[in-house]
């Protein structure tokens, strides 16, 4: 199939494009003021690597898959309309309210940690855009107060007039019966329709998020109507410079469940850490088709820095409740770790803790970018301390077509760094390198320590342009890394392994085991009702796609706890419906596996029922992949690909030292490489200090333990 994945970065634009048997990787500076300019030059570039026109090529394309930090930037800038939210009169504070960890929510530790300036963040939807109705559900969705229509159409006159230009409606219980939801809608579409100039989009929170949590559930509506039509407009632009230069298919947005779906079906909530989920979701189909079962996938980019856990050949560990900025939302997000670590992190002293040396989260990203860009960027960064050290050559970074300015650099780090320490330009550059590497390797620590694993159960895959030149820092315990030919553009091609995929979910509380008794249920009807619910909506949305559904695979899953409990896990059903008690106790089996490995066999308690708290189903159209290649092996020399040498500082020798550098595009499977030495790639620079070797395997992959 031939296919364009493009994944958007703070810093650069990365693509992959298969195209008849051959696969070209390109990078592009991001256009921060207008992506669809970064999205035009990469495919571009893409095009001119293959001898082609863009116009030529386009036509010829299968598929474009696209994953963004569109809807996070609008966000953090609070770049939106304003809204109004209709509710259930008496609710009309919840969103302020929020949960008890709201003050903190989507903050980092050291901001905790001072109490005294804690608040809640500052609302979306002001109190004097908030709204209650008149109407009532209960619990099993059955109405108790009938919606007033009039009152209705008069508190949508007042939100309009208090300036709303668009409205998210989250009525309680509305997940369960949408009726009043949709009356609703009905009404604000009779006041202001859709072939008028004054036209205003409408969300209802029971459509965003089927499943209980009104505070979560609201906020996602909130959030999508706040971004969508900023989403829009970019998207569209990109969508249209498609269409001119003939591309005839439709742009597929990867969302952060671990599937992609069309854009026109994608809401914006749904795309956030869409780019470290593709790469996470890339990492597990290598890891497939190489053999491994636990992989850390380690992204190190301009401006974050991004770790995913593959454990046991699955990527089935869930945020249930992320945190989007500041806000908790009750969207299922395939788990993924981010700290503000990367090529663009800063360096700077932190006065208030006597001149403490600090790297990050504040990044230069790509506008002025790093000092040695040469873009007037100011605050010596990682990259900066890395052409400082000699590991990055000034001439071939980014393959030589963007020459950067070590002497600005070093004058930075001097001015900056050095000379208020009382350290040498190198010795502070050494220390830079040391602490961004040292967070890195604490993420990923936390992450596999804090799940109840252990390092050296696991391979390292290294991503991002920066993850080479820092791999050898931040690798900790971990024995083995894999450096891929398209590691720097390594979220772009793990959106080129990921299926069509869209996910429904329901809440609906169903006991399968009673406590004490052990009964099962017998009452098959309500748990087969609700997933023939949800499959009949997914093959409506796949027919709606022009996908065939008679093609879809249907995966289901439960969130199912322990009576006793107060958490929930999500376990993979080995049935999509139950016909008998044997279907019933194969699915207690089934989550009672899987909540032993995740937390211990001590804590498993039958005993007080097994209860289903959501149903979730995927709807997956598996898509063409390419397979790994195998090649032979040509002996151990590389010296076909030896550059020359150059100096580099070594921290374990506090001084520089001659050291042989290598092309990496010219090594050849079965050539290794022993430290100290660097190698060099188009999009990367991988340093491999004393101790350590480096060699091509038969796959062409680039093994360093």
């Amino acid at each position: 199939m031939n296919s364009i994945d493009i994944d958007v970065g703070g810093t650069f634009t990365d693509l992959v494009l298969n195209y008849d048997g051959r696969t070209v990787i390109k990078k592009v500076p991001t256009t921060p003021y207008d992506l669809s300019v970064c999205f035009t030059n990469v495919i571009d570039e893409g095009a001119q690597a293959l001898g082609m026109r863009m116009e030529a090529m386009l036509p010829l394309i299968d598929m474009v898959r696209y994953s963004t930090t569109i809807a996070l930037n609008r966000l953090i800038e609070r770049k939106g309309p304003r809204l109004g939210l209709i509710t259930t009169e008496g609710h009309e504070d919840t969103t302020l309210i929020g949960r008890g960890a709201q003050w903190i929510d989507g903050t980092r530790v050291q901001e905790r940690r001072n109490l005294s300036v804690q608040k809640k963040p500052d609302p979306i939807i002001p109190r004097e855009l908030i709204v209650g109705v008149k109407e009532r559900m209960d619990s099993g969705g059955r109405i108790i107060r009938p919606l007033d229509e009039n009152d209705v159409r008069e508190k949508v006159r007042y939100l309009v007039s208090k300036g709303a230009r668009a409205f998210v409606v989250s009525l309680l219980w509305g997940f369960l019966n949408p009726e009043h939801e949709k009356k609703v809608k009905e009404i604000i579409r009779s006041e202001f329709q859709d072939f008028h100039i004054g036209y205003m989009p409408v969300v209802l929170a029971g459509q965003v998020v089927g499943k209980l949590g009104e505070y979560e559930r609201t906020m996602a509506a909130i959030l999508d109507a706040y971004l969508q039509r900023s989403m829009q407009i970019e998207l569209s632009t990109c969508w249209d410079k498609l269409r001119d230069r003939g591309y005839k298919r439709t742009l597929s947005m990867i969302q952060s469940s671990g599937g992609i779906a069309e854009v026109f079906k994608t809401t914006a909530s749904r795309t956030f850490n869409s780019g470290p989920v593709s790469g996470l979701m890339g990492a597990h189909h290598m890891a497939k088709g190489l053999g491994f079962q636990n992989v850390v996938m380690a992204d190190v980019g301009g401006t974050s820095f991004d770790v995913g856990l593959v454990v046991k050949d699955s990527v089935r560990s869930y945020d249930f409740r992320p945190v989007i900025d500041r806000w908790m939302v009750g969207i299922t997000m395939i788990k993924t770790l981010s700290i503000g670590a990367g090529g663009g992190s800063i360096a700077y002293l932190n006065k208030l803790l006597n001149n403490q040396l600090q790297v990050g989260p504040k990044s230069a990203g790509s506008m002025p970018g790093p000092v040695c860009f040469n873009r007037g960027g100011t605050e010596p960064t990682v990259t900066d301390a890395d052409v400082v050290l000699g590991y990055i050559n000034p001439q071939f970074y980014y393959g030589g077509k963007l020459n950067l300015n070590k002497e600005k650099a070093t004058a930075a780090i001097r001015d900056k760094i050095a000379k208020p320490l009382g350290m040498s330009v190198e010795e502070a550059a050494a220390t830079i390198r040391k602490i961004v590497d040292g967070n890195m390797s604490s993420a990923i620590m936390k992450e596999v320590h804090l799940r109840g694993y252990s390092p050296e159960e696991f391979i390292l895959f290294v991503a991002g342009g920066a993850g080479a030149t820092h791999v050898e820092g931040f690798r900790s315990d971990i024995p083995k890394a894999v450096l891929f030919p398209f590691s720097p553009v390594f979220c772009a091609y793990g959106s080129s392994t990921m299926d069509i995929m869209h996910v429904y979910e329901l809440s609906k509380r169903l006991t399968l085991m009673e406590p004490r008794t052990g009964v099962l249920t017998e009452d098959y009807k309500v748990f087969n009702g609700a997933v023939e619910r949800l499959i009949a909506d997914a093959r409506r949305d796949l027919k709606g796609d022009g996908l065939d559904p008679a093609g879809a695979n249907f995966i289901l899953e439960l969130d199912m706890l322990y009576g006793g409990q107060f958490h929930v896990k999500r376990a993979l059903s080995p049935r999509l419906s139950i016909q008998s008690a044997e279907d019933v106790t194969a699915i207690c089996d089934a989550f009672e596996k899987e909540f032993s490995e995740a937390f211990s066999p001590f804590v498993v308690n039958p005993e007080g029922g097994v209860f289903v708290d959501s149903f979730v189903l995927k709807a997956v159209v598996p898509t063409p992949k390419a397979p790994l290649p195998k090649m032979p092996l040509e002996g151990s020399d590389s010296g076909a690909a030896f550059k020359g040498e150059r100096p580099a500082y070594w921290p374990d020798r506090k001084d520089f030292a001659a050291t042989k550098t290598y092309s990496f595009e010219k090594l050849r499977p079965g050539n290794v490489i022993d430290g100290p030495s660097i190698v060099e790639g188009e999009y990367t620079t991988l340093v491999v200090p004393p101790g350590l070797k480096f060699s091509i395997d038969e796959h062409g992959l680039g093994i360093l333990e």
